[in-house]
């Protein structure tokens, strides 16, 4: 019998799984729970604390969740914007408040941009009533959605794709953006502080400026768990948008805030 390699256990569970299938079903986990600890994957997969370990450096490198004291969470921080899959899950109500007022904002024979935020997302049942339209998007999920809408002439945003955010970017999708211009462009971000917004990734920093500037109007849809949180990156400045579109949850000491800072805001 051959002895297990040091820092593994010989659990039968471990050996029919492989690493690529535990990081799988860790990954399942975190996103539907939020956190977990490395101790609960450990027991959970018969497996060391160094093994659950490398699993998880394994899955920050990749973008799935961020390692903290103890074990893994998919919550973010001000350097890591969560996994698109446990963001579509999350302040769903919100999301859908916001997206209902914003589809007032849009006329039929509008131009239409969508970033890939999965706050906009939510935007794209109403457009269905909205027609004639064309929109445009850099946002993988949205654009299958969109494909299958009548009367919808979709614009496909190319670039590198980016499977932790579903979407294409870098310098590809900045081109494509400097080269149109749209009556209307509807954005979220991550974060809100003080008079500007924030966002954890320059990539992500880099291709929302272009959207803002290649649109007669922006809008920035935000609820309010944005607005309690900071981001490493500064996008832009909230009087830049025309305006800003809060859910009712918002408090009102935070409304305050916002409208001291020059800009329309508006609670869906």
């Amino acid at each position: 019998m051959t002895q297990a390699t040091a820092g593994e256990t010989d659990d039968p569970r471990d050996r029919a799984l492989g690493p690529e299938g535990r990081q799988a079903l860790i990954t399942e986990m975190v996103l539907s729970t939020g956190s977990v600890s490395a101790q609960e994957l450990a027991e959970s997969f018969g497996v060391s604390a160094m093994t659950v370990h490398r699993d998880l450096d394994e899955l920050q490198r990749q973008g799935v969740l961020r390692k903290s004291r103890g074990g893994a969470t998919a919550q973010p921080s001000g350097t890591f914007e969560s996994n698109v899959a446990f963001r579509s899950k999350a302040n769903i109500e919100a999301k859908q408040q916001l997206a209902r007022y914003a589809a007032g904002l849009v006329e039929p024979g509008m131009s239409v941009l969508l970033d890939d935020s999965t706050t906009v997302f939510h935007l794209l049942p109403h457009l269905a009533g909205l027609t004639p339209l064309t929109v445009a998007t850099n946002y993988l999920t949205a654009l299958t959605d969109l494909s299958e809408m009548r009367d919808v002439q979709v614009v496909a945003l190319g670039g590198h794709y980016d499977a932790q955010h579903r979407s294409f970017m870098g310098t590809p999708c900045i081109e494509s953006l400097r080269s149109m211009r749209f009556d209307v462009a509807f954005v979220s971000t991550s974060a809100v502080t003080g008079a500007y917004t924030f966002h954890q990734e320059d990539k992500i920093v880099a291709v929302k400026r272009e959207m803002v500037a290649a649109a007669e109007k922006a809008h920035l849809l935000v609820d309010h768990s944005k607005l309690r949180r900071t981001a490493l990156h500064r996008l832009l400045p909230l009087h830049t948008f025309a305006s800003v579109v809060v859910d009712p949850a918002t408090p009102a000491a935070e409304l305050a805030t916002l409208r001291e800072n020059d800009v329309r805001v508006d609670v869906a």
